[in-house]
């Protein structure tokens, strides 16, 4: 059992190739940075948000959903918080940072109501 150093001894050590000046950037794969990129322009709904829509029958198509996702990046790139978004009879408040529906309401329910905490409107046709 005489595994141990001894002082004296010389023993090989690996040689580590060091660049000056560089700094290493660690690459995500691409599949992984494609699906950032997708999830950032998608649209997410609250659990409250869907049971809003469930309970008042409200239904969006792809093309009308392509519509809203396209007003909450132009609410983004205003620099937008909260948003109310008009479409047709539904009224939707999206927390825009995270892409996220927090609530929904149809035509009726909009007419008499109040809309609070937003700091920007968009009223689409």
């Amino acid at each position: 059992m005489n595994d141990g150093v001894k002082i004296g001894h010389i023993f090989p050590v690996k040689s580590t190739s060091i660049q000056s000046g560089k700094t290493a950037a660690i690459r995500l794969p691409q599949s992984t940075e494609f699906q950032g990129m997708l999830d950032a322009k998608m649209l997410k709904f609250s659990h409250h948000a869907e049971v809003r829509m469930q309970q008042r029958g409200i239904k969006l198509q792809p093309e009308s959903l392509t519509k809203i996702i396209n007003a909450v990046e132009e609410a983004a790139s205003k620099g937008a918080q909260d948003t109310l978004i008009v479409f047709r009879d539904i009224a939707m408040i999206v927390n825009v940072p995270n892409r996220t529906v927090v609530t929904a309401m149809d035509g009726g329910q909009m007419r008499s109501n109040v809309f609070t905490h937003i700091d920007s409107a968009i009223i689409l046709s």
